[in-house]
């Protein structure tokens, strides 16, 4: 666990991606100083300076003289985007634990202190639930809601996934389990549920809380549903016909 100026230990990384989020980033990052307690470093993550975004988040920095919000450029992989993003956050981050937000402010930063707690209980994954007792969607194409309720619901349900909000990108990963969990593929969202399947599919501790999601006010969406789609579906497969394995068969030391 690594220890910042000022000898304050960052537990929890908390890494966003983003893409021409420079009306929304500035109240995230107040959302997150407003309301995470838990020691934290933010690691901005964008593909070039020549985002807009860079720019605000680089004078807010500076005014406010933060240490522990940081503009980090995506270096891994082949491109730019949304996953390879999320790599680099990934493997920059110093945190005991990882939290992937989103900032369009759909996420609630109220809900980071306990999602750490859960961690700290012995979670290795824990999930922002809209779709749990508790929790509420706000907004968000019909369809679109449609079909991310009932992947959730039907892998709950039938699939006996401990959590009901699988495709949910607000979650909570410990630093062990990104690790062991070899990430594939060139997508993008569907990373959340591929990680999700895989970490079910070993072994390891998922817990959930509700969430309220809200859908953007600024700014364009970046979810293409028909671009997506395919990939979703290939591991909401995975996830419903992986066998589990026995805390006996897996190793925290090998990768899938």
């Amino acid at each position: 666990m690594a220890t910042s100026k000022g000898g304050h230990s960052v537990k929890l990384s908390i890494v966003t991606p983003v893409y021409h989020e420079q009306d929304n980033i500035v109240r995230v990052i107040d959302g997150i100083r407003g309301a995470v307690k838990t020691p934290y470093e933010f690691l901005i993550v964008y593909d070039a300076k020549d985002d807009p975004t860079y720019e605000v988040v680089k004078k807010y920095i500076a005014k406010h003289k933060l240490q522990n919000v940081k503009l980090v450029q995506s270096s891994v992989g082949t491109g730019r985007g949304f996953l390879n993003a999320l790599r680099t956050g990934f493997v920059t981050a110093t945190g005991d634990a990882v939290i992937v937000m989103m900032a369009d402010l759909c996420d609630d930063p109220q809900d980071i202190d306990t999602m750490y707690k859960l961690f700290t209980d012995g979670a290795d994954l824990v999930c922002a639930s809209r779709y749990m007792k508790g929790g509420r969607q706000i907004g968000s194409p019909l369809l679109k809601r449609t079909l991310s309720r009932w992947a959730g619901v039907s892998l709950y349900h039938l699939r006996r996934l401990p959590i009901h909000d699988a495709t949910n990108n607000f979650k909570l990963y410990s630093h062990k389990l990104l690790q062991n969990v070899t990430i594939e593929g060139d997508g993008g969202f569907e990373i959340a549920l591929q990680i999700t399947a895989k970490a079910h599919q070993r072994g390891y501790t998922l817990r959930e809380l509700p969430t309220t999601w809200r859908d953007r006010e600024a700014g364009e969406a970046k979810f293409n549903l028909k671009k997506m789609l395919p990939r979703y579906l290939k591991w909401y497969m995975y996830a419903f016909t992986a066998g589990k394995q026995s805390s006996r068969t897996r190793s925290d030391l090998g990768k899938d």
